[in-house]
């Protein structure tokens, strides 16, 4: 076959025993890649109950068939692990450079297992694989990181690591690589850091074999015309990054603000995506080989926030930003370039601290327990609480634990906006009522990433869809799930694939991502196979989910999703109605009226049924 390498790389992390296997090209075959290979391993080898920070918690890293293929955008990885933060599954996925440099190494995926006795990084440069010590880089954050472990391997080697949140075991630490982009979300970086493992540095030249080079590479010229041609239309995307986005919520009234209390924020113009490109944009920051290039280069240069890097993104402006109340642009994005040093979530970081100032301002948290006053809109407070829970110093040591757990020690679960424990991004699903149920079934929590439907409620792509209506959603929200699967699965970038690879009538047959599979591995899927291996690979994530004990009762959302309408905006009074969706979407899964998978769905999708 081809397009995969079909080798894993295995690390014992205990013993610092490395071995590679094979992987049955059937397995290959019916799971895709990345996220789909992943939870194979991950349920036929783990107890789904153990401790997401023991040793028995395995780390896994997977590249997609077109991960390190001529596909434009085809450079991501999967992190998969049981979500310390949830206790439930964590499937998170970054680009950057590093995921193409993994693929290289000749191993479609890294198994990591056990604990080092000490600080440890992992040196793979294709056949050379070396466990070596990390002792020095312990405590480091991000950048320096990542510019000396360059240097002691090699100065064109790809870095991923952890900062002094995954260290520290703070609950939203993610993996950061290229020092910029990161697998952010569920915790991945904490249990990183429980198994002492501080980097994985990846070099090779490498690339799988393409079963047809000459096709493959015309139908991926042709996907980047179209995305040139949408550029020189003046993309958004292009001009601004995703933070182009809080002028599109905020008009419909769904833009997280002040802990989701409200739905509009007033100063949305200070901090959206014309304002960082007039005061801070440097440049435009591509992955490698995406022609889309949304990343942003930005810097303050001067005053108390001075700095550079990349971002803020979207979900960083509506969770540091909106989230808590903060019009500051420059504290916004210094706030986005300190979770990128010390290696935290935004979003889970953001909506953490909007938690905590809520429940300041209701007088539940005393300010002799912060250190501080903790204000809605108080930029300086924000930034000194991520400088705490990175470091887990004073009430930080709360704060790391994320809003579900600081909620709960301090009397008022209610305030926490999560699902399976999981902060909420950047959409309000009271006025998106498809995102509401998208958010109580994903399998890895609150997540947008987990099948947006917000790209045809909100945003008309590939058609619009009324975002306050109930009707229609469970079968698009199932859709939606089962796609990115594949393509998390398949190793491609949401953005290219939603809007240029599945079907403009809607998002249901991706048929040229049927073909650019085939035209790589040779497998000779139909659009109808590939959605039905993606289907099996959510379903076994579900499994996984039970075992794990975050089963159906937690397919719900909080109670102010539920009870408390929004204040103001479009979708004004809307709650998520979400008991009008939920038993259609079991029913269209093919599950029990409880949510479980059926005995005929599993043994339909070739799954053990036990």
């Amino acid at each position: 076959m081809y397009g995969w390498h079909l080798k894993i790389l295995r690390i014992n992390l205990t013993t610092r025993k490395v071995t590679t296997e094979d992987v049955d090209p059937k397995i290959a075959r019916d799971y895709l890649g990345g996220r789909g290979w992943a939870i194979h391993y991950l349920y036929k080898e783990m107890d789904p109950a153990v401790d997401p920070l023991s040793p028995e918690n395995m780390l896994i890293f997977a590249t997609g068939p077109l991960t390190a293929t001529p596909a434009p955008t085809g450079n991501r990885y999967m992190v998969v692990t049981k979500s310390p933060l949830t206790g439930a599954l964590a499937h998170s996925n970054s680009g950057g450079d590093f995921p193409t440099w993994m693929k290289r190494t000749g191993f479609d995926m890294y198994i990591f297992e056990g604990k080092a006795s000490e600080p440890v990084y992992l040196w793979v440069n294709e056949d050379q694989v070396e466990v070596r010590s990390a002792a020095h880089v312990w405590g480091k954050e991000v950048p320096e990181t990542t510019d000396i472990l360059k240097a002691e391997t090699h100065p064109e080697a790809r870095v991923a690591c952890i900062g002094p949140a995954g260290e520290n075991l703070a609950l939203m630490a993610a993996i950061m690589n290229d020092k910029n982009r990161a697998a952010a979300r569920s915790g991945v970086g904490a249990v990183m850091g429980s198994k002492n493992l501080k980097a994985v540095v990846a070099m090779g030249n490498k690339n799988p074999p393409l079963f047809n080079p000459d096709a493959m590479r015309d139908i991926s010229v042709d996907t980047s015309k179209n995305v040139g041609v949408d550029i020189k239309k003046g993309s958004n995307l292009r001009i601004y990054g995703t933070a182009y986005v809080p002028q599109v919520t905020n008009t419909l009234g769904i833009l997280p603000t002040r802990n989701f209390l409200q739905g509009t924020f007033e100063h949305t113009d200070k901090v959206d995506g014309v304002a960082l490109k007039e005061q801070y944009l440097i440049k435009n920051v591509p992955c490698y080989r995406c022609p889309i290039s949304c990343g942003r280069l930005t810097e303050v240069p001067d005053g108390p926030y001075k700095g550079k890097g990349e971002g803020p993104e979207y979900e960083t402006i509506s969770s540091l930003g909106t989230g808590c109340g903060v019009s500051n642009l420059a504290a916004l994005t210094k706030a986005n370039y300190l979770c990128n040093e010390y290696g935290m979530d935004t979003i889970t970081t953001g909506m953490t601290i909007a938690a905590a100032m809520e429940m300041y301002e209701k007088g539940y948290i005393p300010e002799d327990v912060i250190g501080m006053p903790l204000r809605f809109g108080d930029h300086d407070a924000m930034i000194a609480m991520i400088h705490k829970m990175a470091r887990r110093e004073g009430f930080g040591n709360d704060l790391a634990e994320g809003s579900y757990r600081l909620c709960e020690k301090y009397g008022h679960p209610e305030i926490a906006v999560t699902a399976r424990k999981q902060e909420f991004p950047g959409y309000d699903p009271r006025g998106s009522q498809g995102m509401g149920l998208l958010y109580a079934t994903s399998n890895k929590g609150a997540s947008h990433m987990e099948g947006d439907v917000a790209y045809e409620e909100v945003f008309g792509v590939p058609v619009k869809e009324n975002p306050l209506t109930t009707e229609g959603k469970p079968e698009l929200v199932k859709h939606f799930e089962d796609s990115f699967a594949l393509i998390d699965s398949s190793g491609l970038c949401v953005f290219l694939a939603i809007r240029y690879v599945f079907s403009k009538e809607r998002m249901v047959w991706p048929v040229r991502l049927a073909e650019m599979m085939n035209l790589t591995t040779g497998a000779g899927y139909t659009p109808e196979e590939v959605l039905k291996a993606a289907e099996r690979v959510y379903n076994l994530e579900r499994m996984f989910l039970i075992k794990a004990g975050s089963g159906p009762e937690h397919d719900t959302l909080p109670h102010r999703m539920l009870h408390e309408p929004l204040p103001d905006g479009p979708a004004k009074g809307k709650v998520v109605e979400l008991d009008k969706m939920l038993p259609e979407f079991y029913k269209l899964r093919g599950w029990d009226e409880k949510g479980y998978p059926t005995k005929e769905k599993l043994e339909e999708l070739g799954l053990p049924v036990s």
